[in-house]
C-alpha cells in the first residue's frame, strides 16, 4: 500500500503555518500500520509557477502503464489565495515529472477570488476516476459555486476529460446549501451506493444546516450518497462518519484492504486537544440494513505507532 500525504516543518511555531509550507510525502506499508517514509513525492514549483509556494495532495491513479497524480497548488504572486489543480506523472510511484497546469475552476458554475469575502479561490483536493461506461476520466474536487449564501456554497466541483491532461469543468455533482466547503472529496461504490467521503470543520456547517434540531458543530469525515457516480449527491444523515467538536480526526480516505473496506484519516489532534499531525490505524467500516455507513468500532486509541507523521492530510494510491 502507498500513501501520499502533506508534511511540513513541526519548528514553524503554529500548526495552521503548515498549510502555506506543505509538500506531498509518501509512505508503503504492507499492514496499514506500520509504514516506511519514503523521499518527498512533490515540492513547490519553480518561482512563478502556479504551486511554487506549496503542493497539496489529491489522489493518483494508473492510466496507459504510467501513474498519475493530480495534486492542488498555490502561488506566491497570489499569496496562497487561489487553487489550481497540477498534474505530475511517473513511472515506479517514486519519481515524478511536472506536466503543465492541469485545470482552474470555472465563473460560469464556482466561485473565484473577486466573488469571495477574504478574497480566496476554492478549487482543490482532485479525486480523479474512469469512468468505463462513458469512456472519460472524471474529476471531483473541493469547490464553491458562485451563487447563494456564502457559508453554504460548497460543493462537490466537476470536471472531465479524455486524455487526463486537456479538462472541461462542468456543474457540480451536489447541490450547496450545507456547508462552506466539502474537502479532500473522494467517490466510493460501497454496499451497493456510490458514497462521496469529504471533510468539513466545525466551522463549516451552515447556517441552515446548524438550525435543524440535532445538528451539531462538529468537524470530521462524513459521506453524501447517490445512486451512481455522477449524483446527484445529498446527505445520507446528518450525524458525520467520524466527527467531534475538537476535530480529531480529518480527511478520512475509504479503501479495500483484504477484502474489507477500512478508513484512514489524519489525526489533527490527541486526547488532549493538542495538535497531533499523524495517520490513524485503519478503522474498520460497516453498512446497516438501511445502507449507511458506519464506522464499525469507533475510532483507535491514542497510542504511539510506527505511522508517518504529517501535516495534513493522507491519499492512498491503492491498495498495492
Amino acid at each position: 500500500m502507498h500513501v501520499f500525504f502533506l508534511h511540513a516543518p513541526r519548528d514553524l511555531g503554529h500548526p495552521d503555518l503548515r498549510h502555506s509550507h506543505a509538500q506531498i510525502g509518501h509512505a508503503v506499508s504492507q499492514d496499514l500500520r506500520s509504514w516506511e517514509v519514503l523521499p518527498t513525492a512533490v515540492s513547490p514549483g519553480p518561482p512563478g509557477a502556479f504551486d511554487d509556494q506549496a503542493t497539496w495532495t489529491g489522489s493518483v491513479l494508473e492510466a496507459g502503464g504510467r501513474w498519475h497524480m493530480f495534486y492542488s497548488g498555490i502561488s506566491t504572486r497570489e499569496g496562497g489565495r487561489v487553487q489550481r489543480v497540477g498534474l505530475a506523472t511517473s513511472d515506479d510511484l517514486l519519481t515524478w515529472e511536472r506536466q503543465p497546469l492541469v485545470v482552474e475552476a470555472d465563473p460560469r458554475w464556482y466561485e473565484t477570488a473577486r466573488e469571495h469575502p477574504r478574497g480566496e479561490e476554492t478549487w482543490r483536493d482532485p479525486w480523479v476516476f474512469w469512468d468505463p461506461a462513458g469512456g472519460r476520466f472524471h474529476m471531483v474536487v473541493c469547490a464553491r459555486v458562485n451563487h447563494g449564501p456564502a457559508d453554504g456554497r460548497g460543493v462537490l466541483g466537476h470536471a472531465s476529460s479524455a486524455d487526463l491532461r486537456t479538462w472541461e469543468a462542468g456543474p457540480p455533482l451536489s447541490a450547496p446549501g450545507e456547508f462552506g466547503q466539502l474537502e479532500v472529496p473522494q467517490l466510493v461504490q460501497l454496499g451497493g451506493t456510490w458514497r462521496a467521503i469529504f471533510s468539513a470543520w466545525w466551522t463549516d456547517h451552515s447556517a441552515v444546516r446548524l438550525a435543524r434540531p440535532g445538528v451539531v458543530a462538529e468537524g470530521g469525515t462524513h459521506y453524501l450518497a447517490a445512486p451512481d457516480p455522477f449524483g446527484p449527491y445529498t446527505l445520507d444523515r446528518d450525524a458525520f462518519l467520524l466527527g467531534d467538536q475538537q476535530v480529531s480526526f480529518y480527511a478520512g480516505r475509504v479503501l479495500r484492504h483484504r477484502d474489507a473496506w477500512w478508513l484512514l484519516a489524519w489525526r489533527h489532534v490527541d486526547g488532549q486537544g493538542r495538535f497531533f499531525g499523524e495517520l490513524s490505524d485503519p478503522m474498520a467500516l460497516t453498512v446497516d440494513q438501511a445502507g449507511s455507513l458506519w464506522v464499525a468500532d469507533g475510532p483507535p486509541p491514542a497510542r504511539d505507532r510506527e505511522a508517518p507523521a504529517a501535516g495534513g492530510e493522507p491519499r492512498a494510491a491503492g491498495d498495492r
